[in-house]
């Protein structure tokens, strides 16, 4: 926390990949993720507006955790004064790395909108990309709900985020024990890693271990 003060070109460079990241207005996020969710909508197949509907709601969990990491690393009070008295800039060498990328997150959208997502695609990617003909031409149509929802979800995970973290720090300890059971559930990756230990680990364990005493061992 509060480490905006100790670093505060890492800071910048940081908010601003951040608002590349949410797909914040004229940066270059911002183009390629409408790209993706527009053209998504557009697509002539039956997943189309099922990869729309997720990757809108992935655009609000990307804009809300990506504030989290801004607001819970840079803002508010330090928890730990040892490491923030600690906490120093990179070398210069890491620093021009950082600003270079800080720069190609802005330049990289306005300026070249038509080459990377508008008119200009077929020409700049010519085979190393395949799409459908005259899907350039159907996302510049879709209705403004469609093309505003990516940045609709980026401000609503940032305010939720601001509200979390910034404005009332204690919600987010009131809801995990509100909903224990849900939060344990998520806490544990959905028990991904359990499930996958029972259905394949231990059986392929249990089958090398049998083929290693009786196979090699007692045969």
């Amino acid at each position: 926390g509060g480490l905006k003060d100790r670093i505060p070109f890492t800071y910048i460079v940081m908010v601003i990949g951040t608002l590349a990241l949410t797909g914040f207005p004229l940066t270059a996020g911002y183009f390629s993720k409408d790209a993706i969710i527009e053209s998504a909508f557009v697509a002539h197949n039956p997943f189309g507006k099922y990869a729309f509907v997720l990757t809108v709601v992935a655009a609000a969990l990307t804009s809300f955790y990506s504030w989290r990491l801004i607001f819970k690393t840079f803002h508010g009070k330090p928890h730990d004064h040892h490491h923030y008295e600690a906490a120093h800039e990179s070398p210069v060498t890491m620093l021009a790395a950082l600003a270079a990328l800080a720069a190609g997150s802005i330049l990289a959208g306005f300026p070249f909108k038509e080459i990377f997502a508008g008119h200009g695609v077929g020409e700049f990617f010519r085979g190393s990309l395949k799409m459908a003909a005259g899907v350039i031409d159907e996302m510049h149509h879709v209705p403004s709900v469609v093309a505003n929802a990516p940045t609709a979800m980026m401000a609503l995970g940032f305010a939720v985020a601001w509200l979390f973290y910034i404005r009332r720090p204690y919600l987010p300890v009131e809801l995990a024990r509100a909903f224990a059971g849900l939060h344990r559930f998520l806490l544990n990756k959905w028990y991904f890693d359990e499930l996958y230990d029972a259905i394949f680990v231990r059986p392929a364990m249990r089958l090398g271990r049998f083929l290693w005493k009786k196979g090699d061992g007692w045969l």
